[in-house]
């Protein structure tokens, strides 16, 4: 513990706030909620044993500093905008995985449609679902649609339409746009459907048993196995209810279970007395207690999914009160939250806890291998370069050109060690002649500290910690020198050189050499390798385009509509090349033919 962390500590405040740790070169690592600051922050520093987990990210802080907030609600609210903003290292940042399909229906409406959405708003429609694992959203709305003749299409109702469309005639819709049905009738339909949604699936049973023995009887035995396998997801549908729960509950369930050094979570989603799927997500935070962890998953977890009217969890809530608050605050609702007692919930929440641990036991390996490849070699480059802070964001460039011809420059990006695509960008070379891997790299880096400057370009606009050249001492010194001419000298530079994979340091006259089997080269060699394949394929689509262009386009004055003229009239490029001056000149212009002429004639003129 450093002396300003000591005289922080002893004037800390006792109120409510939020904390953030920090690096050594001042990034912030992590952030978190305290009902008291001083007892939290200070637990982090005493000799007490720790978890690995908290221990880890203690090794790593430099300072600290807080924000006292009016109330615990506050806390979590400013905790929470402080995530998004600086994605701390330690914190858990659950990546923005697939909106779940819900199925809406806006009884506002004078004739409802029944659609799938992934986007939640609160706009007066109702929404069913999530459907997942194993129940998806655009088969149940296949079996409402059957069974039901409701509207498919968002037809303007009223609007003059001449006759109905195939679904009228197939008796799968009564055409409300040509007001074929009444208001009220068509509301008792949607009713039903709606019935159906909310877990009453003995009426559509009953409908599509009856189509298929009516195909069967007919002998159309495609339509009836079509019918048959509707059957099996309404099978499906009906066995997922859980005995003694009220077809009207809807609750996420969550279990937190951890070995000290990383955690897992199963959410259950249970949706009108009905299990639809279970997801197991691996976690790996610095928080202090089990409780905070859990809670700060469930508020990353709700991000950009509606909220049910329950969650019930399998650890007591720490300042229950003030999280309540927080999450009605930004579902917009009232939320009970739970650590049930009564058997059926308790029940299925060691069912989701139970998941969890096999979760944890399967994935633990899994996610420790991953964790080396990524941010463990991350954390590694920068001790063994000597960085000041960790490489979240590393740029990795490479050269790519066939005898000096289409040169172009690619730009890997790779954030906590993974590659964001997203991020990459290419160049074609502007200024160069010939083969010059060094000017190549000096003007790829001068153009991208410009974006740098210009901050428009989402990628461009941010900050790389590493900047990695593919090459050896030369290309390392060329792009060195253009970084030391500009506003960005502090940013940090290597190179890789493919023979020996030495790594080279500015102002350094011998490479180091990282160990073969070590996680910081194999990081370095899938991105520099990851460079040479980005650069490869554009070169090739270069020179594919150049393959297939017309000579005529590099010509000064002629276009289009000249190229068509030229070749109406002369009918080949071969008699365009051998036409003279004057010939050319009955087509186009009298200076645009001696563009023509003297391009193809290397400036000789035949006259």
């Amino acid at each position: 513990m450093n002396d300003v962390i000591k005289q922080k500590l002893a004037n800390i405040t006792e109120n409510s706030g939020v904390y953030i740790m920090k690096d050594s070169s001042a990034t912030v690592i992590y952030v978190g909620k305290a009902k008291n600051l001083k007892n939290r922050v200070s637990q982090y520093f005493h000799n007490s044993s720790k978890l690995p987990k908290v221990q880890a990210m203690v090794e790593h802080i430099a300072d600290f500093e807080y924000f006292i907030t009016l109330s615990e609600q506050d806390a979590f609210a400013l905790e929470n905008n402080l995530i998004k903003q600086y994605q701390p290292f330690y914190n858990i940042l659950l990546k923005d995985s697939k909106t779940f399909a819900y199925i809406k229906v806006n009884l506002k409406q004078d004739y409802p449609v029944f659609e799938i959405t992934r986007k939640l708003k609160n706009d007066g429609a109702k929404y069913f679902g999530p459907y997942i694992n194993g129940i998806s959203a655009r088969e149940v709305l296949e079996l409402l649609n059957l069974a039901f003749p409701v509207r498919k299409c968002k037809e303007k109702i009223g609007k003059n339409k001449k006759r109905a469309c195939l679904n009228y005639s197939m008796g799968l819709c009564k055409a409300p746009c040509m007001k074929y049905i009444s208001k009220a009738e068509y509301r008792q339909i949607v009713n039903q459907a709606i019935e159906f949604l909310k877990g009453n699936e003995k009426s559509i049973e009953s409908i599509i048993k009856t189509k298929m023995e009516n195909y069967a009887n007919a002998e159309n035995f495609e339509k009836a196995l079509e019918m048959r396998e509707h059957l099996k997801i309404v099978k499906k549908l009906k066995e997922k209810v859980v005995a003694n729960i009220p077809k009207d509950i809807s609750f996420d369930a969550f279990a937190y279970v951890s070995d000290g050094e990383a955690g897992a979570v199963c959410v259950l989603t249970l949706r009108s007395g009905k299990i639809l799927g279970a997801q197991d997500f691996s976690i790996n935070d610095a928080s202090i207690s089990d409780s905070e962890s859990l809670q700060n998953f469930i508020v990353a977890y709700y991000k950009n999914k509606a909220f049910p009217d329950q969650v019930i969890v399998n650890i007591q809530m720490e300042d229950e009160q003030a999280f309540v608050e927080y999450l009605q605050t930004i579902a917009g609702k009232k939320i009970n939250v739970y650590y049930p007692k009564i058997a059926v919930k308790n029940n299925i929440i060691k069912m989701a806890e139970e998941n969890a641990r096999e979760h944890l036991f399967k994935r633990v390996r899994e996610d420790k291998l991953k964790f080396k490849r990524t941010l463990g070699a991350l954390i590694g480059l920068k001790n063994v370069l000597g960085l000041k802070q960790i490489p979240k964001r590393i740029e990795c460039y490479d050269i790519s050109n066939i005898s000096g011809t289409n040169q172009v420059a690619s730009m890997v990006v790779f954030v906590n060690g993974e590659p964001a695509k997203k991020m990459y960008r290419k160049f074609k070379i502007k200024n160069v002649d010939g083969a010059n891997d060094y000017a190549s790299h000096q003007e790829t880096l001068t153009r991208r500290l410009n974006e740098l400057t210009k901050a428009e370009d989402e990628s461009f606009s941010q900050m790389p910690n590493l900047l990695v050249i593919d090459g050896g001492k030369g290309q390392l010194s060329a792009t060195l020198e253009v970084l030391q001419n500009s506003e960005y000298k502090t940013i940090p530079i290597i190179s890789l050189a493919e023979k020996f994979e030495e790594v080279f340091l500015p102002n350094k006259s011998l490479p180091l050499m990282l160990k073969r089997s070590s996680d910081e080269l194999k990081l370095l060699q899938r991105l520099r390798d990851e460079a040479h394949r980005f650069a490869i394929t554009f070169h090739r689509t270069l020179r594919g385009k150049a393959q297939i262009s017309d000579p005529l386009d590099q010509i000064a004055g002629v276009g289009k509509v000249r190229r068509v003229a030229l070749y109406s009239h002369f009918k080949t490029l071969e008699a365009i090349k051998n036409a003279s001056i004057d010939e050319l000149a009955m087509i186009v212009s009298k200076d645009v033919a001696l563009n023509i002429f003297n391009h193809f004639n290397k400036g000789n003129s035949n006259e």
